[in-house]
């Protein structure tokens, strides 16, 4: 399965989806990131902790946690095809430039054929432009 970093972050901190996240990512054995999600994940932790969101001891937690997933996922490297394949989905789907660049990793990992490979993802913008390139995007519904 390939993993938005959207998808990471409640595994690290307590949300509403964190044990649904956590049992699927500990299902998935061949778990796929794109290479900057680590950043992402660790800039939403930030914003958590300075909102007040997550306490001090909470965001230390979070960041160790974050350092032993990044060891254990797999990766897609920022390569001139995953770039171009970015800008490609860009002109296809009203996307920001790091979410472009999220679908464009999911589609180098999958070698542009994602017919029945999964997509997990909390962002619905995301999940729409995935769900449009043929992914099979999880969770099947997000809470309202």
């Amino acid at each position: 399965m390939f993993w938005d970093s959207s998808a990471l972050v409640p595994i690290l901190v307590a949300e509403t989806r964190s044990r649904e996240l956590s049992e699927l990512l500990g299902r998935d054995r061949t778990a796929v990131v794109w290479w900057s999600s680590a950043i992402e994940c660790r800039s939403a932790l930030y914003r958590r902790w300075r909102e007040r969101a997550v306490s001090e001891t909470e965001l230390n937690r979070a960041l160790a946690r974050l350092e032993g997933l990044a060891e254990d996922l797999d990766q897609i490297a920022p390569t001139a095809r995953l770039k171009e394949r970015a800008g490609r989905a860009l002109s296809t789907h009203p996307l920001r430039a790091a979410d472009a660049l999220q679908l464009a990793a999911a589609l180098v990992w999958c070698d542009d054929t994602p017919g029945g490979e999964s997509f997990v993802c909390l962002d619905d913008r995301l999940r729409d432009a995935a769900r449009g390139e043929g992914f099979v995007v999880l969770p099947p519904t997000l809470l309202v």
